[in-house]
């Protein structure tokens, strides 16, 4: 769908009143995050200094490398997944409502429509938060002169993640279900803390860095 597109036209598509919304971009923006701390791991694993580290740290890279090829590849659907959320909510609301018991699947439907509608951002969220961990040993001991795209991934990864959460706020106004709803809040104020946390330990670390290059 979109992720078939040209960069270009996916821009305009975004300029429009249409589809892809933030939720889409944000899956994009992410991934582009995760795809940057992995060129910061290629451009580590290629140097001979590289070989001196501790075998502890070259599984980090190895590991934590592979697990942001598939959280790139994750958030790629859910660029796609962001632009069909709602149509269970729209479909929904077309249905009879002529009987109480109409009115009762009806609502029924659209509150489902509703808990698709949030949960696709927040699966972004959550991945766009496990690629921001991912940045650990990048941040550490990724080659110098690939410290600004580490910290380039840790910024997309982290507005990505916290942006994505701005549709979870939006949907869960209109969800019924309180203790449903009690349970994302929470989980959000818990991203939120951790998004901040590991922001500005890695941001601070790729600054550090930056200023001890000769």
């Amino acid at each position: 769908m979109f992720t078939k597109e040209t960069l270009e036209k996916y821009l305009e598509m975004t300029k429009s009143k249409e589809m892809p919304g933030g939720g889409s971009v944000v899956g994009y923006t992410g991934s582009l995050g995760a795809a940057l701390a992995m060129m910061v791991s290629n451009l580590t694993t290629d140097k001979k200094a590289y070989a001196e580290f501790p075998e502890e740290v070259k599984e980090r890279f190895q590991k934590d490398y592979d697990r942001l090829n598939e959280i790139a590849d994750e958030l790629l659907v859910m660029c796609d997944e962001d632009a069909n959320s709602f149509q269970g909510v729209l479909d929904a609301m077309k249905l009879p409502k002529g009987t109480e018991e109409e009115k009762k699947h009806r609502s029924e439907e659209i509150q489902a429509g509703y808990r698709t509608a949030l949960e696709v951002p927040f699966k972004t969220c959550e991945l766009c938060v496990e690629g921001l961990k991912l940045n650990d040993v990048f941040a550490e001991y990724g080659n110098i002169y690939g410290i600004t795209d580490q910290g380039c991934s840790t910024l997309l990864l982290a507005a990505s993640a916290e942006a994505a959460l701005l549709n979870v706020i939006i949907n869960l106004k209109s969800i019924k279900d309180e203790d449903y709803k009690k349970d994302i809040i929470s989980k959000m104020d818990e991203y939120r803390e951790e998004i901040d946390a590991l922001k500005t330990k890695y941001m601070e670390s790729c600054y550090s860095r930056l200023e001890k290059m000769e």
